[in-house]
């Protein structure tokens, strides 16, 4: 498993203010198109600001265009955790030469397609970089927030062609010219002796990690195994990979009907029987392999975060200290994307109100560097995705007042520690001081839980007062295939999803109650949990209302345990999710539809929805 470790260096005073760019940039793999064109020389680039970009019929191809972006966002992406390493100093010489080859590589591309700003600014720092790497120029932090302003710089111009070649409005970047001069600024070679001088691109035969400093983050990395060959990769366009998996679905569907077809099933023919049970393997195969095909490591998403959490440790004068785990860890693509927002608005909320500063971490025993750690792991079928800090933890009776002050709970309410730490996701819910530019206005965690939710998976919080928070995220490894339990209430089907399910019983008279309040409960393992019944928040009627003559299953969804009362269970089933449509979209209770064996349509259920009413339980 691999493993990243990052520690800090000393913080450098602020650069000249140049637009703060977002850091959590999708990363894209589509075709090469550096191998279709030659790269222009220094003597294609004049020192006059040039126009944003002359068009012609090159820039106005969209599969070139497309091409363009696809690779420059790589070569930005690649360009940011090298210039990453260098400042930790982890790096070998080369690190220094891959970030020169990129920004040499996008002063090309840029410069073949007339896209005259990004031209200049790639060589500009081009310039520099060749200066460092040749020894006539000390690579400094300060000279690496240059570098790393330029890439930011020059990913929002790729925005902006985007949206420019989609016929989309979008704001002009600022002029360039003032970048211009501050990397031309900071390619002037320093005075021999200079105490601020201290070189960052001189690599050392064997690099230790060192220890961090106050204001800044940085990683260093651990990994095993070798990089495989690009010439045994094939980038292929992801809405070809969608439909390929999506009639692979299909594929599984028409089979499974087959299968479960009475008139085949009626036929004694041994011969049969084995090209069924044939096409079943194949058929599983093909649904294996086209599932992996989507399937990516978390490790992108987990470097993006590098750049944040040294960003915030800059602004905020705190020391962080960040450890990756598990960056091989695989999940369907569509949840690593989607995965983006909600982890950086915890590790903003980490780094803002849960690390303490140096001075206060030291008064409490602890080292004056915070540790940040993300960690990946397989665990029951499920993806975890373990956030945990080392700060103050979270103050349990602040936010019990906080809710009782804002009217979310009562003031007599019995709540366990778990169900006061998932009150911070409620809308607008913060037990902070003071608003701040990172965090505060209680939106962020609200934005976590909905963006877990629609993933379909839940969120834990384990917190130890002084000692630091760990949030779990757990989450289907796709968001194509469900496991779930095949419920029936009345005439119809449902899906429960199996990771929210913790057992099933038949409900005993003595063991059921009516809280005033609270409506029906069940006592399950000594404690009362609130009964759901599924056809009465459906709106369908059930075979009988006696509860006893159902089925109870006790699930879990956003901190509430509870028990849904259906009719009888069908089995349990791998199922396609299809999209209900616009239609049916916004129908609360129903995450989506699946074709079952039999070919009849069964609806998968949104627990979170349906069980968001219910009141806490002790």
């Amino acid at each position: 498993m691999a493993k990243r470790k990052s520690t800090v260096a000393q913080a450098q005073p602020a650069p000249p203010a140049v637009p703060e760019i977002p850091v959590d940039q999708a990363m894209m793999d589509l075709s090469n198109l550096s191998g279709q064109i030659q790269h222009t020389t220094q003597s294609d680039v004049s020192g006059v600001a040039p126009p944003a970009f002359a068009a012609n019929e090159l820039n106005q191809d969209p599969q070139l265009i497309q091409d363009f972006l696809v690779e420059a966002r790589e070569h930005l992406t690649n360009v940011e955790g090298r210039l990453l390493e260098i400042e930790q100093g982890v790096h070998t010489a080369e690190t220094l030469h891959s970030a020169f080859r990129s920004f040499h590589t996008l002063k090309g591309l840029a410069g073949f397609l007339d896209f005259a700003v990004l031209q200049e600014v790639a060589h500009e720092v081009e310039s520099l970089l060749d200066m460092a790497r040749n020894g006539n120029l000390v690579l400094r932090p300060a000279t690496v927030d240059v570098v790393l302003q330029s890439g930011d710089y020059l990913g929002v111009w790729l925005n902006y062609i985007e949206s420019s070649a989609n016929a989309k409005p979008a704001a002009t970047p600022g002029d360039h010219m003032p970048l211009v001069e501050r990397i031309r600024a900071a390619a002037v070679p320093e005075a021999a002796g200079d105490p601020d001088c201290e070189s960052l691109s001189n690599p050392a035969t064997e690099v230790p990690v060192q220890g961090p400093a106050e204001g800044s983050a940085a990683v260093a990395e651990v990994t095993s195994g070798g990089r495989r060959s690009e010439s045994a990769l094939v980038k292929v366009d992801t809405s070809k990979l969608e439909y390929l998996v999506d009639m692979v679905g299909e594929l599984v569907i028409a089979q499974s009907m087959l299968r479960h077809n009475p008139e085949i099933g009626g036929v004694r023919s041994p011969r049969l029987q084995r090209d069924i049970a044939h096409l079943t393997r194949i058929t599983a195969e093909v649904q294996k392999t086209a599932m992996a095909m989507r399937m990516v490591p978390i490790g992108q998403l987990f470097r993006r975060m590098t750049r944040l959490v040294r960003d915030l440790a800059r602004k905020s004068g705190k020391q962080a200290e960040l450890e990756l785990i598990g960056e091989d860890v695989q999940l369907d693509r569509n949840i690593v994307e989607e995965l983006a927002d909600p982890l950086v608005h915890m590790l903003r909320n980490s780094m803002d109100h849960g690390l303490e500063g140096p001075d206060e971490r030291q008064a409490a025993g602890k080292p004056a560097a915070g540790r940040v750690r993300l960690k990946a792991s397989h665990q029951a079928g499920l993806i975890v995705i373990e956030l945990t800090d080392d700060g103050r933890g979270l103050n349990r009776q602040k936010i019990l007042e906080k809710a009782i002050e804002r009217g979310v709970v009562k003031p007599d309410a019995q709540l366990t520690d778990s169900e006061i730490y998932h009150l911070i996701f409620e809308p607008g819910f913060s037990t902070a001081d003071k608003v701040t530019d990172v965090s505060g206005r209680g939106v962020g965690m609200d934005v976590v839980r909905r963006n877990i939710n629609k993933l379909r998976g839940r969120i834990e919080i384990v917190s130890s007062s002084g000692t630091g928070t760990t949030f779990l995220l757990k989450l289907p490894l796709t968001l194509a295939i469900i496991d779930g339990l095949v419920v029936v209430v009345g005439q119809d089907r449902y899906i429960v999803p199996i990771f929210a399910v913790r057992e099933m019983f038949r409900p005993a008279p003595e063991n059921l109650f009516t809280v005033e309040g609270r409506g029906e409960m069940a006592m399950v393992r000594q404690k009362l949990l609130p009964v759901v019944r599924l056809s009465r928040r459906l709106g369908v009627a059930a075979k009988s209302e006696d509860p006893c003559e159902g089925l109870m299953i006790v699930g879990e969804s956003d901190s509430k345990t509870f028990c849904l009362l259906v009719d009888e269970l069908a089995g349990k089933q791998e199922v396609v999710i299809k999209s209900l449509g616009a239609t049916f979209r916004d129908v609360r209770g129903i995450a989506g539809g699946a074709i079952l064996g039999d070919g009849r349509v069964g609806l998968i259920l949104d627990l979170p929805t349906l069980v968001g009413g219910l009141a806490h339980v002790a």
